[in-house]
């Protein structure tokens, strides 16, 4: 678990800083809101890699959790160190190919007309509507190919917590099924709150498309999930309040 904690707080740094700092940038001064196309690229792909990455190593946390709930007594055998380097080594290949398409396929259309995009960072359906050129190949990209990654890793996330949640209801103790739900119930949260921003940003018709709604979707998973993940996956966990709050007391003795 801990190991799955330490690399999701890696990557979650990673991920917000593709956007967040150019954003504040971009708030407190005029002149930041411009942006060059190859910055724009590196941008769109550093997002698309470590959000995809984000989409499967949530899977694998699930998975885990499933085999610690479900099969306690085969867990080290199932989860063994190589696995686990495995599930976090292929989320990143995984995505990287992922997010080489997106991007590639998203630069090689023509732009023409205005160069002003309606988001605060270089995202795939934003740029999109910036090209003179008909795009349905690129929305086709999307399906198949983002679906493959973000609809995958949330089927297998959904089917783990669906299996630890059947699990929790065959358990006598009453007060091991309310600390069990408390503990899924938080990371369900992030996970509805990520996955559905995502799906409703990147798997709609263009037709839908509302001027500022992409960047008030995209905050949901850009910001809003990363900011609730420490508070749920370090916070509610006793081991790291016990840990800090050693850390405090170590401090006001110097």
């Amino acid at each position: 678990m801990y190991f799955f904690l330490a690399n999701f707080s890696l990557l979650e740094i990673l991920y917000v800083s593709c956007t967040v700092p150019k954003m504040l940038s971009s708030l407190l001064s005029d002149c930041s809101k411009v942006i060059s196309f190859s910055g724009c690229a590196i941008q769109m792909y550093c997002f698309l890699l470590f959000g995809g990455t984000e989409c499967y190593m949530l899977a694998a946390m699930a998975y885990d959790r499933y085999n610690a709930i479900c099969h306690p007594l085969l867990y080290t055998l199932i989860m063994r160190e190589i696995v686990c380097i495995r599930h976090i080594v292929g989320s990143y290949v995984i995505s990287a190919v992922n997010s080489l398409i997106h991007t590639v396929f998203t630069f090689s259309l023509p732009f023409c007309g205005s160069n002003e995009i309606d988001h605060f960072f270089c995202d795939v359906p934003p740029v999109l509507e910036l090209s003179c050129q008909d795009i349905w190949v690129n929305e086709l990209v999307i399906f198949v190919v983002g679906g493959s990654v973000v609809i995958g890793s949330f089927i297998v996330t959904m089917i783990s917590y669906i299996e630890i949640i059947s699990k929790i209801l065959k358990l006598h103790s009453a007060s091991g099924k309310k600390k069990t739900f408390a503990t899924c119930s938080s990371h369900l949260i992030v996970v509805t709150i990520f996955y559905g921003s995502t799906i409703f940003m990147y798997f709609r018709p263009r037709s839908s498309y509302r001027i500022g709604q992409n960047s008030l979707v995209s905050l949901m998973y850009t910001i809003i999930a990363p900011l609730l993940n420490p508070f749920i996956y370090s916070l509610r966990n006793k081991e790291v309040k016990s840990s800090i709050k050693n850390v405090f007391l170590k401090q006001m003795k110097f």
